[in-house]
């Protein structure tokens, strides 16, 4: 939460969750969520960059422009293990974590290439 606080408020010097900077990242722990994780859990766990139009959102002043999207690629040479849990953060490796939530989602294999899309809502 605080990095929403302080990208918010433009206080510190947190790296924006933009394309440049975003990445998802996966793992395969099925530990629940708590408020002290500053990275996924998993023993194995993979992180991918944005595709080339994310993160995506419409600026207005309605409801329906209350939403923040992006999207990650895993090749067939990446991620190949149970994703139990998914996560966004601003850097390639370490950075700040600023949402995960476990949820199985399948295993992923080098016969396949998958792609994450979350929606983050502020209501």
């Amino acid at each position: 939460a605080s990095a929403y606080f302080d990208l918010l408020i433009g206080a510190g010097t947190q790296t924006a969750f933009n394309n440049a900077n975003a990445y998802l990242g996966v793992g395969n722990s099925a530990t629940a969520w708590a408020a002290t994780q500053t990275d996924l859990i998993g023993a194995s766990k993979n992180r991918q960059g944005q595709e080339a139009t994310f993160p995506d959102h419409t600026d207005g002043t309605t409801s329906a422009n209350d939403s923040c999207i992006w999207k990650s690629q895993w090749a067939t040479g990446d991620g190949n293990f149970a994703w139990a849990e998914w996560a966004l953060f601003n850097a390639a490796a370490a950075g700040r974590m600023l949402q995960r939530k476990v949820e199985s989602l399948g295993t992923k294999t080098s016969a396949a290439i998958w792609t994450l899309t979350i929606t983050l809502d502020l209501t």
